[in-house]
């Protein structure tokens, strides 16, 4: 209960200062009711609308579910709206109890579900539930406001699209909602992740129906969120299109750049290789898939810009080639340094890498540059006592020449006379 109203606290005073958060797509997709599946349960939401940060969708590690909002309504209501459905959810409520609450609400919309409680849509919407049975039979059922349930226990999903006002693809919300569905069905019955249909959402929602803006994408089974990857970084306007290329990777270093400078880019500036382009939902689906050879990069001690992108891929790339080696994956970062791929950050040594490679998790703690310095001193093969110690010389030569100038007529009479 202190957690539920220190959210709502927040999200109170988040909704002050901003305009309108409205998710237009919201999407709850279950392929392992157990939870066994790292990657069997996942969410997510995006819009054309502005202001899709993280507020329009909220995930619960501990208990493994995710709330996610919408709706024309005031902003007031839904935010209670979203307090109600979490406090549900939080007392042992399945997701049918919890998005229920939102018909309480005049045109919110509340989307919650997780492994073991299912999920469900509540309030104003116009969704699909698409259940997939053992024997593979696929059932895509439409509902238009009130409740829609997809029961605990059963693989499937529920989405819901609409169309923002103003957006290019207005009037396509209702055909692609449920060709979507339908090959959501589709996928789950031939064995594919939630994560992967998840990211899949994302592609055939934002260029068939130009939904596009993130928003972003949660875990629910083993709790990966993709974060601020894909939500604006200033008020009042949209995040990254979903369907536009994000960053291009060097598979063989790690190295990365994202767009736009990306474009500048064809091969990698540090082994020549050919560079790969990722677009933002497939960036989207890798960052909350779990697999054996991923890894969980934490970057602290910097925001520049880049590094932390940057950081992950080289960190990543390192893992895959050397193992977890603080020793190596140092060495990888400072090279980054050195040929300035990271900047505003110091050099690192390998106590600045913790790695835990039983969670498959790496953290990496960065020094800043003082005096907004971009890169750090350079490397060079004498000691920087030894500078001090020439420095201090060439002064007293400097000295002695000053002297010698001044004083050289009284000087050469003194020898003379000598």
């Amino acid at each position: 209960m202190k957690r539920a109203g220190k959210l709502i606290t927040l999200l109170f005073i988040f909704n002050l200062l901003i305009g309108p958060v409205s998710a237009t797509m919201n999407v709850i997709v279950i392929t392992d009711p157990t939870g066994a599946d790292p990657n069997g349960a996942a969410a997510g939401s995006m819009s054309f609308a502005q202001n899709m940060f993280q507020s329009t969708f909220l995930m619960s590690k501990e208990k493994r579910f995710a709330v996610l909002s919408g709706g024309e309504g005031a902003s007031t209501p839904r935010l209670m709206a979203i307090m109600d459905v979490i406090n549900r959810l939080e007392n042992g409520a399945t997701a049918a109890e919890a998005a229920s609450a939102a018909n309480s609400y005049p045109g919110i919309r509340v989307m919650c579900g997780g492994p073991g409680i299912g999920a469900a849509v509540g309030g104003s919407f116009d969704a699909y539930v698409v259940i997939v049975e053992d024997d593979g039979t696929i059932t895509v059922t439409p509902y238009s406001g009130g409740l829609a349930v997809l029961p605990p226990g059963k693989r499937g999903a529920i989405i819901h699209l609409r169309n923002t006002h103003g957006n290019p693809k207005y009037g396509t919300a209702t055909r692609v909602r449920q060709e979507t569905a339908i090959n959501i069905g589709k996928m789950i019955r031939d064995g594919y992740s939630a994560t992967y249909i998840v990211g899949k959402v994302f592609e055939e929602v934002a260029k068939d129906a130009g939904e596009k803006y993130g928003g972003g994408a949660v875990n629910l089974a083993s709790g990966v969120s993709t974060g601020d990857m894909f939500t604006p970084e200033n008020l009042n306007e949209t995040g990254y299109p979903m369907d536009e290329p994000y960053v291009k990777v060097c598979d063989e270093c790690g190295w990365s750049i994202g767009y736009p400078a990306a474009e500048n880019y064809q091969t990698c500036p540090v082994d020549g290789s050919k560079l790969r382009v990722i677009y933002a939902y497939d960036a989207l689906r890798d960052a909350i898939t779990v697999t054996n050879g991923s890894v969980s990069v934490s970057v602290y001690g910097t925001e520049e810009a880049g590094v932390v992108q940057t950081t992950q891929e080289i960190v990543r790339a390192s893992v895959k080639k050397n193992g977890y080696s603080a020793e190596a994956i140092a060495r990888s970062i400072n090279r980054a340094i050195k040929n300035g791929f990271l900047v505003g950050v110091n050099y690192v040594e390998p106590k600045d890498i913790n790695v835990k490679p039983s969670s498959r998790a790496v953290g990496v703690y960065y020094t800043p540059l003082p005096d907004d310095r971009t890169a750090p001193p350079m490397e060079l093969p004498v000691s920087s006592g030894l500078l001090e110690i020439l420095g201090n010389i060439q002064t007293a030569i400097g000295f002695i020449m000053v002297l010698l100038v001044l004083f050289r007529s009284s000087l050469i009479s003194s020898f003379r006379r000598g």
